[in-house]
């Protein structure tokens, strides 16, 4: 028998100890669900996420109820629009009678309990594709989309939204629209900002299931290089500097390290995007038989809470919530 000491092995011998020295828990209260809703009948499957879909009004309710039975209670809107309503200034993003603002009250009218976020960002509803407006060169104006994005968190807020997350990337926003809402009496609905969003090549998929890719250019002017880590801490002091509530990191699995960074950086809660070619490689890879869905998906969910996120947006949040209860 060897002469050691130390046996770290002890604290693995059987399940029940494995749990009782657990550091990280995955729960459905830690979820956000991303959701993609247009305004025509039926839902339409997105073939490169395998089980997301285009949801209409009666789908969308059909799916939250769902997610609620297994306890997920906080979804995210993302709005898939016609193109005759995408225009350079991305009117349609404001307007109260549009899919958003009009899905958020019904929603509260049904769920007073189911939390809402919001995206505010201008790609959806501009006929350029950006996340702001363009001038005449292809560049995108920092100031002036700056107030189009107070506009349309305005009206969000109006409309019921919970927490408002401007995902757009431009300087000062979330301090304008702090300044906003609290102004308009808004000063209970929250912030979380997309704080380090990186230009990620992993978003390919959602730009499919929203046709919301730039008609020109790239977003690399405004959203982060995925080269650079200490600039994401400047973005955070930023953000706080300015009101945000909670901060976000986009993508969640290839950037566990900047996850890291904030929680050492900041007390504020921390969210992290589990994107969709994140949900495309596991699902894909399952598919082919090559990885174990159930344990892999849950493995990558509990690496992001272990890098520090507080809670992760992920398009398997039903899907897991489902797997949790049927263990518990």
């Amino acid at each position: 028998m060897l002469d050691i000491l130390e046996r770290p092995r002890r604290n693995r011998i059987n399940p029940t100890i494995r749990g009782l020295v657990r550091e990280t828990t995955l729960s459905t209260e830690r979820f956000i669900y991303p959701l993609f809703l247009h305004a025509h009948d039926g839902k339409i499957p997105i073939t490169s996420m395998p089980g997301c879909f285009r949801h209409d009004c009666k789908s969308l309710f059909e799916e939250i109820e769902a997610a609620r039975q297994v306890g997920v209670n906080a979804i995210v809107l993302f709005p898939a629009i016609d193109d005759g309503l995408k225009t350079a200034g991305a009117e349609e993003a404001w307007n109260p009678n549009g899919l958003i603002p009009q899905t958020i009250k019904a929603l509260k009218d049904k769920w007073p309990d189911l939390v809402v976020l919001t995206d505010v960002a201008l790609d959806p509803y501009s006929s350029a594709g950006h996340d702001g407006l363009v001038d005449e060169n292809g560049y995108v104006m920092n100031d002036e989309t700056v107030e189009a994005l107070c506009k349309q968190a305005l009206c969000q807020a109006a409309a019921g939204a919970d927490i408002i997350s401007p995902s757009d990337m431009m300087d000062g926003r979330v301090g304008a629209i702090r300044s906003a809402l609290d102004q308009d009496t808004y000063t209970n609905v929250g912030i979380l900002s997309y704080t380090a969003k990186y230009a990620s090549a992993f978003y390919g998929p959602f730009r499919e299931a929203l046709d919301s890719a730039p008609r020109g250019g790239t977003k690399e002017s405004y959203q982060m290089d995925p080269a650079n880590s200490r600039e994401a801490v400047r973005e955070l002091e930023l953000d706080i500097s300015e009101g945000a509530d909670m901060v976000m990191v986009k993508p969640a699995g290839p950037y566990l390290d900047i996850i890291r960074r904030f929680r050492e950086q900041t007390e504020l809660p921390i969210a992290a995007y589990q994107v969709s070619g994140e949900y495309a490689m596991l699902k894909a890879a399952s598919a082919n038989g090559w990885l174990d869905e159930k344990k892999v998906v849950l493995e990558s969910l509990t690496a992001i809470r272990r890098a520090g996120a507080d809670m992760i947006l992920t398009y398997f949040a039903r899907q897991v919530g489902e797997w949790l209860n049927t263990s518990a």
